[in-house]
């Protein structure tokens, strides 16, 4: 898994690692995770004017795309403050860019002397229990077993290759959308969960291992790259977007790239996890992530931490919320359920459901109406919520042993919803993440009449081929729709010709059926194709120059 390896060298450059010394041995439980807030970045060795620093050219990429200009919350905190820390015999495990902070593992003693540097500004305790290290996770597999996979995927799809999870993906016409070229390539996703135990040997996910799908993994509960263990609750999340096993099942983004992120420690709930999630954020932005998928939300935390309350759900209030609010300010859309309370007394939503920002994802069962368990909004400040719902009620997910069977919980609709969105980001590429969040609302069952059951309903793509009947592409590059008789014309931006722009044509079989290399700098271009070659059907057309790749959509007449 070489990808893997290159990514976790990137991600060091913004999360400091911790020797040996620093995290093995026995920890008293009087010595607790904290975060600690610095007053300011100053003399730092990093510049706006140089973020390949702390970023990679895609995060850098999707900044520029949707117009979002790189600020000081996205430098890293200053080194010189983090040796400080250090050199009071701190333990050290991460930083948050964003926060301007550090989380610390320290007693109460070593607190007072760090809230003594006149850098610090504040701090808050993040756990109430002694922290375990990295080696108490069960038996993970290490590598994947490599299965047979083609790398062409089969763009005719029927509705029997996606099994019983036909009518989850077919309710938001995302089978539609695969079946026009849309199923999330070149897309990222990262997923927050609670571990993905078996995604490196069941076959369904092979294809992420033999195309390089898979992007990069990290455990922030356990601070190392593998996580391919712990609570399989991710790799239920991961099989709605991510399957591609035709006959069994399909995601709604099988052709998507992923990130797969821990985040969450099942035994326990402390504020912890709300920085392993801001953390995980940080990290999906610096590798330039488009979408998040956190099936997680925070309302109750074991005692003695304290719980939030329904009007700390503001929308600006929660640690979490906040971390939310920031990762969609950097164009990544963030897409969370919305949470299963409500048919409990909390009843409703929890964080960073409530983050103005997110797209919030509730439940529906088969006949589109609201699962019980499906909590309800307004968040505290009375925005709608949740945004749109997907099935959740009766969903169908794998299991860590590979088997298809039926789940229930926004936990599963967000995923469904975010594949979705995936697919159809990747068909409206030049939308930002905020103007596809309205896009959804828009296109939802209820759109004219939102309310704090199921928000705007359930978005689909044919409405937004009613409403959108010039459907953009991505980036700046046009083909001929449709073709009868006449040139087939290829319209592209000046930033495409900066090298030979090569151009294949697929059919609805994913066969090769045309290739040219393009060297002209015009920006409209006839392909030496001749239409009278091609049989009536839909074709991709799949253009490539340099590192940028598009994959356009065409019918022949």
């Amino acid at each position: 898994m070489r990808q893997l390896l290159l990514f976790f060298s990137l991600f060091l450059l913004f999360i400091p690692a911790v020797s040996a010394q620093d995290t093995g041995g026995t920890t008293e439980a009087a010595e607790q995770k904290r975060l600690i807030y610095f007053t300011d970045k100053n003399n730092t060795p990093y510049s706006l004017s140089n973020p390949l620093q702390f970023l990679s050219p895609k995060a850098i990429e999707r900044r520029q795309r949707q117009h979002i200009p790189i600020t000081p919350r996205d430098l890293p905190v200053n080194p010189a403050y983090v040796d400080g820390l250090k050199a009071l015999d701190v333990h050290v495990w991460y930083t948050s860019r964003w926060f301007n902070a550090a989380v610390v593992q320290c007693s109460d003693e070593k607190l007072q002397e760090i809230e003594a540097l006149a850098y610090v500004k504040s701090s808050q305790t993040l756990n109430r229990m002694a922290v375990t290290t990295g080696n108490t996770q069960q038996h993970i597999k290490q590598e994947a077993e490599m299965l047979p996979f083609t790398s062409t995927y089969n763009v005719s799809l029927d509705s029997s290759d996606y099994g019983l999870a036909y009518h989850q993906a077919d309710m938001l016409g995302a089978d539609e959308l695969h079946a026009a070229g849309y199923a999330g390539e070149d897309m990222t996703i990262a997923v927050f969960d609670a571990g993905f135990p078996d995604v490196n040997t069941i076959k369904a996910f092979s294809h992420l291992f033999q195309n390089d799908q898979l992007k990069g993994t990290f455990d922030f509960a356990q601070k190392q790259q593998n996580v391919f263990g712990a609570d399989a609750h991710g790799t239920a999340v991961l099989s709605t977007m991510a399957a591609y096993a035709p006959g069994k099942m399909i995601g709604t983004a099988y052709a998507a790239n992923y990130l797969l992120l821990r985040t969450e420690d099942a035994a326990s709930e402390h504020n912890i996890e709300e920085i392993n999630w801001l953390l995980a954020a940080e990290y999906a932005d610096s590798a330039g992530a488009d979408i998040i998928n956190s099936s997680l939300g925070y309302t109750t935390f074991d005692s003695p931490s304290t719980s939030y309350t329904y009007e700390d759900l503001d929308g600006n209030m929660t640690l979490v919320t906040k971390a939310a609010d920031f990762a969609a300010a950097t164009g990544i859309l963030v897409v969370v359920s919305a949470g299963n309370d409500g048919s409990r007394a909390w009843r409703y939503i929890s964080a960073p459901a409530d983050a103005d920002s997110v797209l919030a994802v509730g439940a529906v069962d088969s006949l589109g109406l609201k699962a019980v368990f499906s909590s309800f909004g307004p968040a505290a400040d009375g925005q709608v919520k949740p945004d749109v719902v997907a099935l959740g009620q009766k969903a169908y997910v794998l299991t860590r042993g590979g088997t298809v069977v039926q789940a229930n919980g926004t936990s599963f609709a967000a995923p469904i919803m975010a594949g979705f969105v995936a697919s159809l980001w990747q068909a409206n590429y030049s939308k930002t993440n905020m103007q596809m969040i309205q896009l959804l609302r828009q296109i939802g069952s209820r759109a004219a009449s939102p309310g704090d059951s199921i928000g705007y309903g359930i978005p689909n793509y044919a409405s937004v081929l009613t409403a959108l009947p010039q459907l953009p592409l991505q980036g700046k590059a046009y083909i001929s729709n449709p073709v009868k008789d006449e040139a087939i014309i290829l319209a592209l931006s000046q930033d495409w010709w900066s090298q030979n722009v090569e151009v294949q044509i697929l059919d609805a079989t994913g066969k090769q059926v045309y290739r040219q290399s393009l060297a002209s700098a015009r920006e409209e271009q006839a392909l030496n194709l001749q239409p009278q070659q091609l049989k009536a059907g839909l074709y991709l057309c799949r253009l490539r120059s340099g590192s940028r790749f598009i994959t356009l959509r065409f019918v022949k007449l």
